[in-house]
């Protein structure tokens, strides 16, 4: 137990310590007296990025030997990982947007409307983010490469059975979607936080960004897939049967090709294990981390937007030809998916140039400015909403214009993926970033992608009530619905804007915390009592020198 007799020097509570230890031991306590403070302002170089970067291109070769000594992992091993990762990623979204690419003809075939559609996406992104926190906990604490193998195996034995529901069975297949979501969650929180801690700085953006290539990539491969072999099969079913035979090779891979690296050992530069906290104690954590909540509301934007357009955009530019007239009705089941095919590439070329684009500005721009990254993110973003917002109404007037507008607006809209991914883990403790990646997953689909699909499809359905049934009113009614994105984007932007804000700070108060030079307060710490003009006041023992 400490008594007041071994206290010295302490003045009044709130100034700083004084002490006979010296300047070293005064700037020590100093980073356990106050929180780091941000005082660099938005738009202008911090004093210290200049020597950062002659630090970061001096270190390069012996900060990769060091990370392969603490690892034990060669980097052309490392690489391999990422690129397993990767295919798996792809995996996922291919899966996902297998559906959206041939959505015209399962509302043949089950004879739903535009809101039954969207519940489709809606069912799959609820089940994913109320299992995320679940997997982010067990990712934080257990091995992840098993939970991975284990949640995959699960989603590819599912989507090959929603593949054999019958006609009359809607509402199994919904119970399908749903639970595709369990192999989706476990993967997409844990894989980012196995990069993390295999690389740090530099590469380790830019194994994001090759790793977030997956997501346009992926669900522009989806809409292909879902439309090319449905075209060559002759029955959309075998469109939902590609992905489990490659979900079996990418288990396989994972099993025989990953390795699982220790947990925050290139940023500790040592073998000695981090601390884990309880799961109260980090949610409290993350709670309070401004960078982590704010980051996370702008990318539920994106989320609501990418969502929205992911799902739509095919029946939206469909509908389009038909209300214009230069596509005539096609029998039942034959509907055609030339749009699905053309929104895919699409979506794969926008995703390459956007997300490489972004990790490469945001790179270049770090030199002069800290605060990039969430800049980078609010400039997509806000970029991309008049260029969506054409897209939408000169639909009409010209297929042409519509392409190149969402060609534009998507680029856009990319640049955000790899970047969001990087702040979460330079903001957010290596203990805590499976859970970090999980809520943020909860977040940005709860507000965003969950309910996004079928709150399109519901106003479309609301605004056609009160018309006349025809191929015009279609268009019009889910033309009108796609506005609500623009207005989203809007907000989203004005929170990565926030972000700028404070992601210096919070990015300093991790590093100092990995490397043990700031002290994190707890609720639950041994307090003293130091007199104060007369009264007893409590101040934490980590604040007084002894």
């Amino acid at each position: 137990m400490l008594s007041v007799s071994s206290l010295v020097a302490v003045g009044r509570v709130g100034d700083r310590p004084r002490s006979l230890g010296g300047p070293f031991l005064s700037r020590a306590m100093a980073s356990q007296w106050q929180p780091y403070s941000d005082t660099a302002p938005i738009l202008t170089q911090a004093d210290d990025t200049e020597e950062e970067k002659k630090d970061g291109l001096q270190s390069g070769h012996k900060e990769e030997e060091e990370v392969q000594t603490l690892t034990g992992i060669s980097s052309t091993h490392a690489g391999f990982i990422v690129g397993v990762l990767c295919f798996v990623n792809l995996l996922n979204y291919m899966d996902r947007f297998t559906v959206a690419g041939v959505l015209p003809d399962i509302e043949d075939f089950f004879k739903i409307d535009d809101s039954k559609s969207g519940l489709l996406q809606t069912v799959f992104i609820s089940s994913y983010m109320v299992l995320a926190p679940i997997f982010g906990y067990l990712g934080d604490r257990y091995n992840r490469k098993y939970l991975m193998c284990i949640g995959i195996t699960f989603w590819s034995i599912v989507t090959l059975g929603s593949s054999y529901i019958p006609q009359e069975l809607f509402w199994l297949l919904l119970v399908t979607r749903g639970l595709v979501g369990v192999g989706e969650a476990s993967y997409s929180t844990i894989a980012p936080t196995i990069i993390a801690d295999l690389f740090v700085g530099d590469r380790r953006s830019r194994m994001l960004s090759i790793f977030y290539f997956a997501i346009p990539v992926g669900s522009g491969l989806g809409y292909i897939a879902g439309s090319k072999v449905k075209d060559v099969a002759g029955d959309w079913h075998w469109a939902l049967r590609v992905t489990p035979v490659l979900g079996a090779l990418a288990v396989i891979l994972l099993i025989t090709v990953v390795r699982e690296p220790p947990r925050g050992t290139v940023e500790t530069h040592s073998d000695v294990p981090l601390q884990y906290t309880s799961w109260a104690t980090d949610l409290g954590a993350l709670s309070r981390n401004r960078s982590f909540i704010l980051s996370s509301l702008g990318f539920t934007a994106v989320a609501f937007v990418t969502g929205s357009l992911a799902l739509w955009t095919p029946t939206f530019l469909h509908r389009s030809r038909l209300a214009s007239g230069s596509l005539q009705p096609a029998p039942t089941g034959k509907a055609s998916n030339s749009d699905s095919l053309i929104f895919g590439v699409i979506t794969c070329v926008t995703g390459v140039l956007g997300v490489s684009a972004g990790v490469e500005i945001s790179r270049r721009w770090r030199r002069t400015n800290p605060r990039a990254d969430p800049l980078v993110c609010a400039t997509g973003l806000l970029g991309s909403v008049p260029f969506l917002f054409l897209a939408v109404v000169s639909a009409q007037q010209s297929i042409v214009a519509t392409y190149v507008f969402i060609f534009i607006g998507e680029t856009l809209l990319s640049l955000n993926w790899a970047i969001v991914a990087d702040m979460l883990l330079y903001v957010v403790i290596p203990t805590r970033r499976s859970t970090a990646e999980a809520f943020q997953i909860l977040l940005s689909h709860l507000l965003g992608d969950a309910g996004s699909p079928y709150l399109i499809g519901l106003i479309s359905d609301q605004i056609q009530r009160d018309r006349p049934i025809s191929y015009l009113s279609e268009f019009r009614s889910l033309e009108y619905a796609l506005m609500v994105c623009a207005f989203v984007g809007v907000i989203g932007g004005g929170f990565f804007l926030a972000t700028a804000c404070f992601i210096q700070a919070d990015r300093k108060r991790t590093e100092l915390y990995v490397q043990g030079q700031f002290h994190e307060p707890s609720e639950r710490e041994d307090r003293i009592v130091v007199p104060q003009h007369g009264r007893s006041t409590k101040v934490p023992v980590s604040s007084v020198l002894i």
